[in-house]
Parts: structure tokens; sequence; C-alpha cells
């Protein structure tokens, strides 16, 4: 059945309001960064100038992945950032788990995509939903990064509209067969745990999906890599083929049915880190920018001086700062526990367009060279793009937002709530 944990007693039936967490922010945020958010800041971004940045040109450049960076990410404890120590984590909070995100992805973006897709969508998944034998069996060895995981849910046809899934779970004594198509997967071909989502019964849309872990080495699972990427070329993303595949019913997460409700408690937890990342990556263009804007001289002076190229460099300044502040306001909330579906959404939504903006302004900063490789922009550029479609379109994200503001969408218990992080636990809000 999944869900229970030890700290259930210290949070009664009704204190996961959003409603009384919406209410109590503007009072209780504290923007100061604790002493273990900057050490994790600066670690991360110690690990990034190390370990990526000298030779994330080269491996852009190839399409090359290298799995032994991630290694030395689990070595850091980063593969279980926000995981209960219990467990194998770090026990981070959430504030420093999208410091991380924002400093791996200033490096580059595929680094960033490892977060989002082993530790917020499986790993904080069978955090939430999986029971105390599921959690010691995966998340336990993922957290310490051990067992590299990732999340697949999108296929050939459906993307958006992640009710109407293809891949069919049909019942066969003590589990089930599974079989479908899974496209554009993240770390499809290095994983070695799948949370996989497929439908038991279509008639029921979004009730008749089921959620499952499946391992590597399962007879009928097969993996392959995409190729001719535009961005994230230093990532692996790929295809999962499913052919009959036989899961046992212990490995399902959650109840039959509850798959949709596990996807989207996921995709809220993925969205947090990729508008965090998002952060990063307009950050790095800021930073390439001013650079360039001090060294290149045009007409006598630097460009710096020029006022168009000042009044650039002033919106990116603004909308990092708004966007930093969007994500550590969804991060107050996932601190303790409360549901932040509408405002992880809105961050997601205005961290990654702002990137995108970002990335195309630094380029016209950088001029002709913007167009070249010899310097970062266009690659900021080029990995910028893929997050204003993946988890979520920014369309989808406007839609999202107008109907909280409506109030056409509302945020309902779940059998299974979202974990505060370690050592919020029980604390008043």
């Amino acid at each position: 059945m999944g869900c229970p944990r030890e700290d259930t007693a210290t949070q009664p039936p009704g204190t996961r309001s959003p409603t009384v967490g919406r209410a109590t922010i503007g009072a209780m945020i504290d923007f100061a960064l604790t002493d273990e958010n900057r050490l994790v800041q600066q670690t991360a971004r110690a690990f990034a100038e190390a370990e990526i940045l000298p030779y994330i040109r080269e491996w852009d450049a190839r399409g090359e992945v290298h799995r032994e960076v991630f290694d030395k990410m689990a070595e850091l404890g980063f593969l279980g950032a926000p995981i209960p120590e219990r467990y194998g984590g770090a026990g981070m909070d959430y504030i420093s788990f999208a410091l991380l995100c924002e400093e791996l992805e200033r490096a580059d973006t595929a680094f960033r995509v490892v977060q989002s897709v082993h530790v917020a969508l499986n790993s904080l998944a069978l955090l939430q939903w999986g029971t105390e034998e599921q959690r010691q069996r995966w998340l336990v060895p993922q957290a310490r990064g051990e067992k590299l995981a990732t999340f697949a849910l999108t296929e050939p046809g459906v993307g958006t509209d992640a009710a109407n899934l293809a891949t069919t779970a049909r019942r066969d004594g003590s589990g089930y067969r599974l079989n479908g198509q899974k496209i554009w997967i993240s770390l499809a071909d290095l994983a070695d745990h799948f949370l996989v989502f497929a439908t038991v019964d279509r008639s029921k849309g979004w009730r008749g999906i089921c959620a499952f872990v499946l391992e590597r080495g399962m007879k009928g699972l097969s993996t392959g890599t995409i190729h001719g990427k535009m961005g994230i070329r230093a990532g692996n993303t790929g295809l999962i083929n499913l052919d009959d595949v036989f899961v046992p019913e212990e490995n399902r997460i959650g109840e039959e049915g509850e798959g949709f409700l596990v996807a989207m408690s996921a995709i809220d937890q993925g969205r947090y880190t990729v508008a965090a990342g998002a952060v990063g990556l307009a950050q790095a263009c800021l930073d390439a920018s001013v650079k360039y804007a001090r060294e290149r001289r045009t007409f006598g002076q630097e460009i710096g001086r020029h006022q168009l190229v000042k009044e650039m460099i002033a919106r990116m300044v603004a909308g990092i700062e708004a966007g930093r502040l969007l994500v550590w306001r969804a991060g107050w909330l996932k601190n303790h526990g409360r549901r932040s579906t509408r405002e992880t959404s809105l961050a997601k939504w205005y961290a990654t367009e702002h990137a995108v903006q970002c990335a195309l302004d630094a380029i016209q900063i950088h001029g002709a060279y913007g167009y070249s490789n010899e310097y970062p922009v266009e690659r900021y550029l080029r990995n910028a793009k893929a997050a204003v479609i993946y988890e979520g379109t920014s369309q989808l994200h406007t839609l999202i937002a107008a109907d909280y503001a409506l109030g056409y969408r509302e945020d309902r218990p779940l059998r299974c709530e979202p974990w505060p992080a370690e050592g919020f636990e029980g604390r008043g809000v």
C-alpha cells in the first residue's frame, strides 16, 4: 500500500492545507542562506569547476556521455541530495537542493538532468509513495549512488496528455505483463531502475494508470539512445521498449489506479529542479555576457558602456532574481511538506522562459562570436530550449496559472502526501 513514515504522529490531518501554507508564506520565509545552504552551493560550484567546465565544450561537440562524472556526484551525496539519511541520502533541505541544481546547470544542463530524473522524478516518488520494503530495495541504493534511476512516462504519441497512455499492463497471475514504448527518456541507456507508467484499463482514463519499478535485465525490456539532439548533448536521452515484460505485483508503486497521481507528484518535484537549473543557466548567460562586455571594445570603449547592451544585462539580472525567489518560495513549501503544484509550476514557467531569453541576449551581446562554440552561449541556447518543452510546456504552465487564478483548479488531498525535508518534521507554520 505504501506511504507510512515515522513522522506521521507529528502531522495531524489538515496540517498540509495549501491555503494555510500560502496564507502564511509572506511572514515565514527567511531569505538568508544557512551555513548548510552555502556549503552545498560552494561544494557544487567547486565540483562543476573541476569536473565539468574544463571538458564540457568537447563533450558537447562530440555528444559524449561520461558516466564516471555521475559516480563522482554520488561520492559527494548529490544523487541522494534531499533523501533522508536513514534511506542513504544526504538529508538536504529543498533550498540546498535548488542551489545544487542551479550550480550544476550553470556548468551544463546534462548534469542537472541527473538530479531531475534520478532524484526528483524517481527517488522522491519512491519516498512519497513506496512501501518500506520498496524504499529499502530501490531507494536506498539509488540515494547512495549505487544504482542509477530514471522516469518513463512520455510515449511516441503521448506527451502533455499524460492520462492517455498507450502502454498497457495486463494482469498475469502474481503480476503484470507490460507492453509498449517510452521515448525521450533521460538516462534510458544508463539507468538500472525505471519508474514506468502503464494503464490497466484505458477506458478509465487517468484512473486506470499504474506505476511500476522495472529493473534492467528483465526479459523483454530493452533501451536505445536518441541521436541528433539540438542540445543537452552531454546527456543520454533515449527510448524504452517493453515487449511482454513480466513485472511482479510487489513492484507496483502505490495502489492499482494511483499511477497518475504518483506521476504528477513526481513531476512536481521534477519541475522544481528544472526551475532551479534554469536560474543557473540564466546566471551562466549573465556571467559570460558581463565578462565579454568588459573585454570587447567598440567605438573606443567597452561594449558594456553602450545603453542597449546595458538593457540586455539588466533584463538578465531582474529575471534571475525573480526566478530564484520563485524557486525558493516553492522550496520553502517543500521543506514543510506542503503541496506546491501551483508555486512550482509558476517557477518552472518563468525561469525556463527567462533562461531562453537570457541565452538569446547573450548571443546578441557576443555578436558573431556568440554563433560559434568558441564561446559557451550558443550551447546555453540549445540547452535552454528543451526546458520550455519537457516537464510541461510553457503553454501548459500558462493554463495552470490561469486555472488556479480563476478557481478552476485546486489541490486535493493525496493518500500519500509529500514528505517534509529532514529536520522540518512537525514544525509549525
